[in-house]
């Protein structure tokens, strides 16, 4: 299962907490990386937060890899499931 995962902060809640919690969330990114369960990671532009493509077993592993972030009580999370588009009944809703 692919999710795209677009976190952001508001600048005005920036604490010195929550600025460390920032600067550990690159190493987060690498290790889930390195394990297989994100695809890839991007800076949103003009946006304080990014847009990760974790890839995972399951909507719980999911939600337990989102809640070991270091920045997971700080930012505010849009969670988009993703499905292949090989097919057009993949973009319109039917089987033909």
């Amino acid at each position: 299962m692919k999710f795209l995962v677009l976190w952001h902060f508001e600048i005005s809640r920036l604490t010195p907490e929550v600025i460390r919690a920032i600067t550990r969330q690159p190493e987060y990114g690498k290790r889930l990386e390195n394990g297989g369960k994100l695809e890839c990671r991007y800076h949103v532009v003009g946006s304080h937060g990014g847009a990760w493509i974790y890839r995972v077993d399951s909507n719980e592993e999911l939600d337990r890899l989102l809640a070991m972030s270091p920045v997971y009580n700080y930012a505010s999370y849009q969670v988009l499931a993703l499905a292949e588009m090989r097919e057009p009944g993949t973009v319109a809703g039917s089987s033909s």
